[in-house]
């Protein structure tokens, strides 16, 4: 069975207690083994949600569904525009 990838906000909280346990004096390659992850798992997570707290990963996540519901939009919309432009062809040719 295969592992379930955490949470976002699962990541920022091992993030933060890596953080912890290097400010108590434990090395970044134990602190990092200690949550349970790789050194280059800890890296891509460090690199895409570090420094981020709770309040700006909710709003990263509400602007990603945001802008993913624009998407969608704007891609129903230029298949109407190229409906009706396909539709007003036929009619002039007639």
């Amino acid at each position: 069975m295969a592992n379930k990838r955490p949470k976002p906000e699962e990541i920022v909280s091992k993030l933060r207690q890596v953080e912890v346990l290097i400010g108590q004096g434990m090395s970044r390659l134990d602190a990092i083994r200690q949550i349970g992850v790789v050194e280059q798992t800890y890296y891509r997570w460090r690199k895409k949600y570090g420094g981020m707290g709770v309040d700006q990963l909710k709003e990263l996540k509400r602007l990603q569904k945001e802008n993913e519901r624009l998407r969608r939009a704007v891609s129903d919309l230029t298949l109407d525009k190229l409906i009706l432009t396909e539709a007003t062809k036929g009619v002039m040719a007639v």
